[in-house]
């Protein structure tokens, strides 16, 4: 059975739902376990406009409280946060792993150079100004940075990058290849995110190729939905669970007090959305 542990709350400014909702979905889903990761604060304070701040923690951990009760016995609720990696935030991000028992920290690239959050449609006209292959190696760099840092249980939606379909020309080993190597020397988790299929790239993150080089390189995976609403939960894993066996993939990766176990992929209830 399937966990999605990539999941948002109200508290980033630009998800909708209450806790109740997004359990009695993922319970409807079928899914074995449900994981909490809204987007972390980030330091200096305010940083953007999507995200928690810092003095909302208790309201976090109230929400996760909230959804915990409502499922019960009838679902293990694990709790994370999702964390920006951005220039010299290792200090502030060790400091978030102290203020409470998570399961799991997601590291995630949403930012680069001069403070472009790049997913953001709100700048999507300042895609059509920018040299791709030099911002495509501006995140990849930063990307296995990230995967060096040891700061993370695993990393999300490994080429957001490509969120507008904006893709260089040749072959993307030249960017996938180092990152590859330091996922794997550094033994840290990456997941593959549904929410792509619904962007303009119109596909999975990551893609294919990279999932397979992940595969061969025995990098743990796990399968996140990145929902902001109850009814994304756990959405398109139908879809997913092809393309991981087929990339190689037999096992996928389960949270817990910041542990990491494998499970094996095999045919279960998962009724899917």
């Amino acid at each position: 059975m399937l966990a999605d542990y990539h999941t948002h709350t109200p508290l980033c400014r630009h998800a909708e739902g209450e806790p109740e909702a997004y359990i009695d979905h993922a319970i409807a889903a079928g899914l074995a376990e449900y994981g909490i990761s809204d987007h972390a604060p980030q330091s200096p304070e305010p940083f953007d406009d999507w995200r928690m701040l810092e003095a909302e923690l208790p309201a976090y951990f109230d929400w996760i409280a909230r959804a915990r009760k409502h499922a019960g016995t009838r679902l293990p609720v694990r709790a994370g946060l999702e964390c920006d990696w951005l220039p010299d935030c290792h200090d502030f991000i060790g400091h978030l792993a102290g203020t409470y028992h998570w399961d799991y920290l997601i590291g995630s690239i949403h930012y680069l150079g001069d403070k472009w959050d790049f997913d953001n449609p709100k700048w999507l006209g300042r895609w059509a100004e920018t040299d791709i292959d030099q911002i495509w190696t501006n995140y990849w760099q930063e990307y296995t940075a990230m995967a060096k840092s040891g700061l993370f249980d695993f990393l999300g939606h490994p080429d957001l990058i490509k969120k507008f379909a904006y893709t260089p020309e040749g072959d993307l080993r030249r960017f996938y290849d180092p990152v590859i190597e330091a996922i794997a020397e550094n033994n840290v988790a990456i997941e593959l995110n549904t929410a792509g299929f619904h962007k303009p790239c119109a596909e999975q993150y990551p893609s294919a190729e990279f999932l397979k080089l992940a595969a061969e390189a025995h990098i743990p995976l796990t399968l996140s939905s990145d929902a902001h609403a109850p009814t994304e939960v756990a959405r398109d894993f139908h879809k997913a669970i092809p393309l991981i066996q087929a990339a190689g993939f037999t096992h996928l990766s389960r949270f817990e007090k910041r542990q990491r176990t494998a499970v094996q992929i095999t045919p279960s209830p998962f009724r899917g959305v």
